[in-house]
């Protein structure tokens, strides 16, 4: 078996075992890099000097029994919204060109801890506004399965890059469905946990009260151990939960009998493409024969999520983006004529059309004699869509559905159209508004052979459940779907 079609786990045990070196893992991996980012673009920032060098450093602490965990030496990408010292860090935006930080977020830091070596950054939608990774201001990134199409977004390059082996595993974050999307369009797999599970600090704030870091991975099992180690309490965060338990390998158990397992029956309705829906529910009927006890429900209030969502997100991006003005760092206008004018042409010139459309929609629902009638609402609608979940898992399990609506789309077929990108993100915004996890695994392929995604949710807190029921279907029917 070649080595980079190892999982992260795999790769791990051989590192321990003495069977291969770091650095010939890190450099198969930039000699995959080489022969297919041309293609691809997965990468905003790459930094192979560095990589080489924690290479060596880890292969040491590996020789000396010090780094002993799963991940030491395992090459990982990080999603370009999150903090890294020393290393540039854009948002793939023209705003934050240059920005390079003086620290490095939590999440990062742990898995440095963990030993795991970054190779670079990864491409997203700038400021994680959007579902294709074409909003960048440096180009698209495509799909590895089929590069005429998108690899989702925003989060599109971690899923792109884990999928054409780039790396082996990545970090993105999670606004309204941006790991998992994108890990439906490329056929890997990605876990957004319960709100306040991994550290926001070091990730640039799109929408403070619906961001999460989260895994990319190639299976089940690298998701739940990457998310062991990057999840715990943190000070610096004042969002940061005290978890009891995040010991989530341990729900690594193929064994679904007797689990209650609903499917929302306004999940299958209009707007969901016929195969993806025979996929979801062939997905179901494994878990049905494995001992698992399946039925449809009426879940309510769907209608409701992409309208609540937009406005949140929204109104938060547009307090979280004021601070990038021209004045303390990033991009600022050459020409101007007074301080209004330098923070005019320089928010301008930095951010792009969709960045400006959420931004003017935020501060219009913001704004006087609009906040009752549209901020307010939203916030109203938000707790009602999170009590109607909270009715639905005190009676299921899980809640089993299709990640999104389709198959990865054609590059250009939704850009055009704002509103059928924000439709897209319809199964998998209601997670975070109501700070539920979720993952995406692959269940089968389209006519074109285009990845379809299988999304479960689970309870706050109850990321063990949701990642038994994934990997349990992953052991049964998951090696012939990919």
């Amino acid at each position: 078996m070649d080595i980079l079609d190892l999982t992260a786990v795999e790769l791990g045990k051989k590192l321990q075992a003495g069977e291969v070196k770091v650095r010939e893992v890190v450099e198969a991996v930039f000699a995959q890099i080489e022969q297919s980012e041309a293609q691809i673009f997965a990468y905003v920032t790459l930094d192979k000097e560095y990589a080489l060098r924690e290479a060596e450093r880890v292969q040491a602490g590996i020789d000396r029994g010090e780094l002993t965990g799963p991940l030491a030496g395992v090459p990982v990408a990080i999603k370009d919204n999150i903090c890294t010292a020393g290393m540039r860090t854009t948002c793939s935006s023209r705003i934050l060109e240059n920005f390079v930080p003086t620290y490095t977020a939590e999440a990062v830091k742990r898995l440095q801890d963990a030993g795991a070596v970054i190779i670079g950054k990864t491409n997203m939608d700038e400021f994680a506004m959007g579902s294709t990774t074409e909003t960048s201001a440096f180009g698209v990134t495509r799909n590895p399965v089929n590069p005429e199409h998108v690899p989702g977004g925003s989060s599109g390059g971690s899923c792109a890059a884990v999928a054409a082996r780039e790396c082996y595993f990545a970090l993105g974050s999670d606004t309204g469905g941006s790991i998992r999307q994108p890990s439906s369009f490329c056929g890997v797999t990605g876990i957004k946990p319960t709100y306040g599970t991994v550290s926001r600090y070091g990730l640039i704030a799109y929408g403070s009260s619906l961001d999460q870091i989260g895994p990319v991975g190639k299976d089940v099992t690298d998701c739940a151990v990457i998310l062991e180690a990057i999840a715990a309490h943190d000070e610096k965060d004042s969002t940061s939960l005290i978890r009891e338990e995040t010991d989530f390998t341990s729900a690594l158990k193929a064994d679904v009998k007797g689990m209650r397992i609903g499917i929302p029956k306004d999940y299958l309705g209009e707007g969901l493409d016929e195969e993806v829906k025979q996929a979801v529910l062939a997905a179901a009927a494994v878990l049905e024969e494995a001992g698992a006890i399946v039925e449809e429900f009426d879940l309510s209030l769907t209608e409701y999520a992409i309208p609540a969502y937009y406005t949140i997100a929204s109104a938060e991006a547009s307090s979280n983006l004021a601070r990038f003005d021209g004045v303390k760092y990033g991009y600022r206008a050459k020409d101007y004529e007074g301080l209004h004018q330098m923070y005019k042409k320089s928010r301008s010139q930095g951010f792009g059309s969709e960045v400006k459309r959420r931004i003017l929609l935020g501060s219009f629902v913001l704004s006087s004699g609009y906040y009752d009638a549209y901020y307010l609402k939203a916030l109203r609608t938000r707790a009602l869509i999170q009590q109607a979940f909270d009715r639905a898992f005190a009676k299921y399990d899980v809640i089993l559905g299709p990640t999104a609506p389709t198959t990865a789309p054609r590059i250009g077929e939704t850009l055009r159209d704002p509103l059928k990108m924000y439709l897209g993100d319809i199964y998998t915004i209601s997670a975070n508004l109501a700070g539920l996890p979720g993952i995406s695994l692959p269940c089968g392929k389209d006519h074109r052979g285009l990845p379809i995604g299988l999304q479960l949710m689970a309870g706050c807190f109850e990321e063990k459940k949701m990642i038994r029921v994934a990997y349990t279907y992953e052991q049964l029917a998951g090696k012939t779907v990919r």
